[in-house]
Parts: C-alpha cells; structure tokens; sequence
C-alpha cells in the first residue's frame, strides 16, 4: 500500500496539464486531475482555437472583396455575429467533452473544483458544489497557466479581457484595444474584419516588441492599410463611462470615444489560491514559478509547467514539458525537451510566423549574420485591388553558412514556417535551401530562390 493517495496530482487540465496526466497514467501513476473551471483550459477553450476561429470569420470580408476582383458577382453579404458565437460555443463543448473523455480513458480520475497545496504531497479542493476535500500525493504538477493583466489607472474597471471579447454577445460599432502583443493585433484584425471602427492603442513606437524590425513595419503599414486607427507612442490615462460610449483620455492629453475597450496588456501566471507562497515555493518577479530543468521547484515534490513557469508561453512548450515530466518521472526515460528555435505564429491580418533568431538579435549575441530577403505581392492579389504584401526573412550566420532563423508575414506563415521550423532545428545550411527545389507557383518557394 502507497502512504499517498495518488502518484500524481495534476492542478489545472489545459492542454500542457492533461497531457502530464495522460502520459503519467499510461505508466501506471495513479494519477487524479482538479480543474476548477471546464477540461480543455486556455488555449482550447479561452485562447488559441476559439480565437482563431474568429479570425477565419472575420478574414471572410476580404475573401469576398477578392472574389469581387475575380469576378464573382456577390450581393446581400452580412456577418451574423450572434450565430457565429453559438456555433464557436458549440465547437468549444464538444473539445471540453473530448478533454473529459482522454483524461477519464487513460484511467485518471477527475475532479472538478480549484485545488490549493497546503502543503509538500497535500491538496485541498473546493469542489464546485462547495464540497471541500483534501487528498495526498507524492508528487504534485501545478498547470494552471495564466490570466490577463491590466495596468492600474482610473477606469480600468471598463476594460474587457480577451476572454469576454470571444464571448460578446452583439458586435460594437467602435472599439479601442489596449496593447500591443499577439492578442492586441488579433483581436484588432477580428474586429477589423467584421467592419468594426478599430483602435489599436500602445506605447511603443511599433506593435510586436521582440520581432523582426521589417516584420513589425510591415505589419503596422497593412493595418493601417485595411483601415486600423493606430495610436502608438502613448498610453491610456483615464477611462470614463459617457452613457453607451466610453472616453479615453491618452497620456498625450488627446481624448477617444468608443462603444468598448479591451484590455490586452499581457498575463501573469494564476497563481491566486494555489496556497504557493505560504508554503515557501519560489517565485520571481511576475509571480512565475521557479523551476529547474526537472520542471522542479524548491520543494522537491512540487512541480509546474506551461505559462504558469512564465518561460515560453505557448500552448506545445506546455505539452512538451508535461509529457517529458511523465517520462522521467514514471516512465523511466532520461528526456528533456529543447527550447532553442521553438516556431511561433500571430495570427494577426496578415498573419506572422518565426523561428529562431532575428537579425537585431544575432547582432546582439555578436554573430557574424547575414539577412536574406524576399518581399512581393501574392499571385492571388496580381488580378484583384487588394495592395497586401507578402515579407519573407532568413538570417544566415555568415562564417559557417547555418540558418539562425526565419521570418515571415503574409497569407499562410504558420503553415509555411512548421516546415522550415523542420529544417532549421535539424541545422539546415543555406545551401541546403539553395538546393532544395521550390513548388511552383507558391509563395514559400520563395524561401529557397533567396540569392544575393
């Protein structure tokens, strides 16, 4: 007989935490699962994929805009945004069900309320029914991931979050994001898209702090392009409530009002009710949990991954990191995942995707770089009004010939950058692309054509 209840106690069934789960259990861990809100987490059920359906919803407009070019005849084309809502929630059931049935059928069990530690191999869960119990567990993995932040100024209190932004029940005429990150440029070309009077409001000088420099210009000239009001280089003051409209005053004394504003600041690690900090676990600055290369914080028992560690916050990092927990731990296999040259996408309009180093960042390292570049108007485009631009980027260390990295903005980057993601973690040389012959006509030939 086990002195613990359970092998393992995984905190928070997101995707990087049913994953743990699954894999744990599949070793033979006897292994139980606390969600205090639906199984799917964040990115299935608040971040990645109800987001992404919106901006396939949104990027309709300019479908049929383009359609017009080609020709086709389109009339009495309208957005139904509250039977777009229904169907996303519909889609969004049915994943939650799915992430039920895989932690349930890998033979964990699972229990709906919000878990805290109180202690070293202790949790204690509020179930929803206000059921309070407590179990043990020789080890214990904390995935409950982040949750959206705001600066503090008067008025904040009016700013929705982009939870509430994928759940409105009727469309604003106007709305101003606050932000200057993946979700801020989203949910501007969501909005944009469905005809929505759009600002996107930041104090940098450009959106997308730590991309490329070209990428981040030419993302901020499209959006302009497609009619995005951007207010860069200054921040939000005050937020008053005027009847139906909201007023913004900016830190440059100008003032705007709008129907809505959201909030897309950034996220800090949820954190609140863990119980973390009572018992001595380290966290830094941002409340992230401080781990070591075992995922292992300073009580030896108590482990954490994904968004919640604060260190690459994307949905695969965290599913990475919680199945090669459950090979170490239960499976008896020495593994541990790379962080070097991890792809990454905005799904912005037009959409980014990148891998490994930019050129501003090889400099900074004191690399020996070269840039290649290819920018051109889509063949798509050729016969219809539409002006967007496709920018393609490879960074080359010049002594040893090794791509650094790629980037791209344009129709289909993530599709095209999983690929050469591929490549570059296998240690593609330019002349690698260089040989490699291209599929035409696309547009991702234009990764291996780059010459001089």
């Amino acid at each position: 007989m086990s002195e613990y209840d359970y092998d393992l106690i995984v905190i928070g069934a997101g995707s990087g935490g049913t994953r743990t789960a699954r894999i744990s259990a599949s070793y033979g861990a006897k292994t139980l699962v606390v969600e205090g809100d639906r199984a799917g987490g964040t990115c299935v059920l608040r971040g990645c994929i109800p987001k992404k359906l919106l901006v396939y919803a949104s990027q309709f407009s300019e479908h049929v805009s383009d359609a017009e070019g080609f020709c086709w005849q389109i009339e009495n084309f309208k957005s139904n945004w509250a039977e777009l809502i229904k169907k996303k929630n519909k889609e969004l059931d049915r994943l939650h069900q799915i992430y039920v049935n895989l932690i349930k059928n890998s033979g964990c069990d699972l229990i709906s309320g919000w878990g805290e530690v109180i202690g070293p191999n202790r949790v204690s869960i509020r179930k929803n029914d206000g059921e309070i119990i407590e179990f043990s567990s020789k080890k214990i993995m904390i995935a409950v991931g982040g949750k959206a932040s705001f600066p503090d100024f008067e008025g904040n209190n009016y700013m929705i979050n982009s939870d509430e932004a994928l759940d409105l029940n009727n469309l604003p005429n106007s709305i101003a994001i606050y932000g200057s990150g993946y979700i801020a440029v989203e949910f501007a070309g969501i909005f944009n898209g469905f005809g929505i009077d759009t600002h996107l409001i930041f104090r940098a000088d450009k959106a997308l702090r730590g991309f490329d420099e070209d990428v981040r210009q030419h993302l901020m000239r499209s959006m302009k392009d497609k009619g995005i009001s951007i207010h860069n280089e200054v921040t939000i003051s005050k937020i008053i409530k005027e009847n139906e409209n909201i007023k913004i005053k900016l830190s440059d004394n100008s003032t705007l009002s709008v129907e809505t504003v959201m909030g897309a600041t950034g996220r800090v690690p949820n954190i609140t009710g863990l119980g973390l900090q009572e018992l001595g676990v380290e966290l830094g600055e941002r409340g992230e949990i401080l781990v070591n290369k075992f995922n292992q914080t300073n009580l030896k028992s108590i482990y954490a991954i994904g968004d919640v560690t604060n260190k690459i916050t994307l949905t695969p990092v965290a599913i990475a990191e919680g199945h090669a927990f459950a090979d170490r731990e239960f499976g008896g296999i020495d593994r541990f995942i790379s962080y070097d040259y991890v792809p990454s996408a905005v799904f912005s309009q037009p959409s980014i995707a990148v891998v490994g180093l930019n050129y501003e960042e090889a400099k900074k390292n004191k690399l020996n770089v070269r840039e290649y570049k290819s920018e051109f108007r889509a063949l798509k485009n050729t016969v219809t009004d539409n002006p967007e631009r496709t920018l393609m980027k490879l960074v080359v260390e010049q002594d040893t010939q090794k791509v650094l990295g790629a980037h791209m903005i344009g129709p289909d980057a993530a599709e095209i950058i999983q690929g050469i993601a591929i490549a570059i973690k296998a240690g593609a040389l330019k002349s690698d692309f260089d040989s490699t012959i291209g599929i035409h006509p696309s547009a991702a030939e234009e990764f291996v054509t780059m010459r001089s």
